[in-house]
């Protein structure tokens, strides 16, 4: 089988397309799927640049996340049969299991039934962002209706979804975009109101929204700047959840005084400590999304699709960032 491989890490040059033997099941619980589409995510840039997230990781295949059909089945499976189609979140951190490739060997309990209602490649792209926005917001934050809620970057990967999720639970939304065209977007998405980052200012532009009394919930996709710039507009007793490392140069006296709840959202965090508990949890996230994506509550914006041997050139559109939605390979 075709695989993208990384053997040292750098720039998308080390992406290496390799022949493989196809994996064949050892296990009785285990299923192998043929892959059709691969989520391409920022994660998969960083494994690639600073190494895998596991000991003795290289070589590794990218590619946390996928959808394709059933192959074969283990004869202790009964969830699936071959031909049924799959949507996973797993592999990608290091090693020989990962999603840029055209086959994977996983355990059946690490994959669910995809959505009817969206095709191959938008439901490859799904898994990763999906479970980190409902973690971020669900989990994390607790969110609840009719709390007002800030995403920031609501054009992006995660962003866009987590528009969506929180509408869905009755939310009303702002977001951070950097043009008038992503603000269409998102405003297509269920964001109430969108703040253009390069010309408004965030907490003034918060605080008009909300008559002064900042959000109850703030998400940060972005990174350690934004995540301290976002603390003045969130409302005192409120949430700020970042999917990134905040920095150690962190100065939290007005979260102090705010009494805001911080908390950090890793949805790896399952594959990285082998947490069985958290990835039934995981699967449980994804049988809900996908209820909310075939009652068309919730919609994966693919912007872009690069077949399986360009895997570079999607790694270097996505480092350039403001991609709007999501990117994929296709596996032919």
């Amino acid at each position: 089988m075709k695989a993208i491989e990384i053997h040292e890490t750098g720039g998308p040059a080390v992406l290496r397309l390799v022949e493989r033997a196809c994996p064949e099941l050892t296990e009785p619980d285990q299923i192998l799927v043929k892959l059709s589409a691969a989520g391409v995510n920022p994660v998969d840039t960083k494994v690639r640049r600073n190494g895998p997230m596991v000991p003795n990781g290289l070589p590794a295949v990218l590619g946390c996340d996928g959808a394709g059909v059933v192959e074969a089945a283990g004869e202790a499976v009964t969830r699936f049969k071959p031909g049924d189609e799959v949507w996973l979140c797993y592999g990608g951190i290091g090693g020989p299991v990962g999603n840029y490739a055209e086959y994977i060997l996983i355990d059946n309990q690490l994959a669910q039934p995809k959505p009817r209602e969206i095709d191959m490649i938008e439901a490859a792209a799904a898994p990763l962002v999906l479970l980190t926005a409902w973690e971020a917001l669900h989990d994390r934050a607790r969110l609840s209706e009719g709390q007002r809620v800030l995403i920031h970057a609501g054009a992006g990967g995660v962003g866009h979804v987590a528009i969506q999720l929180a509408r869905a639970a009755g939310a009303r939304v702002c977001t951070t975009v950097s043009s008038p065209e992503k603000a269409d977007f998102a405003h297509a998405l269920g964001a109430e109101f969108c703040i253009n980052y390069r010309e408004e200012d965030l907490v003034e532009a918060v605080m008009d929204w909300t008559e002064g009394q900042g959000v109850d919930i703030a998400l940060d996709t972005v990174g350690p700047e934004v995540f301290r710039r976002t603390i003045p507009a969130v409302a005192h007793y409120g949430d700020l959840v970042t999917i990134l490392d905040p920095g150690p140069a962190l100065e939290l006296k007005e979260a102090r005084v705010r009494n805001l709840r911080i908390s950090l959202e890793l949805m790896l965090t399952p594959m990285l400590r082998d947490l069985p508990r958290a990835r039934v949890q995981q699967g449980e996230i994804l049988r809900r999304c996908a209820k909310l994506i075939d009652r068309g509550e919730l919609r994966i914006h693919v912007s872009r699709t690069f077949p399986l041997e360009q895997a570079a050139e999607a790694h270097r559109l996505l480092e350039q960032g403001h991609t709007q939605g999501k990117l994929a390979l296709t596996m032919g």
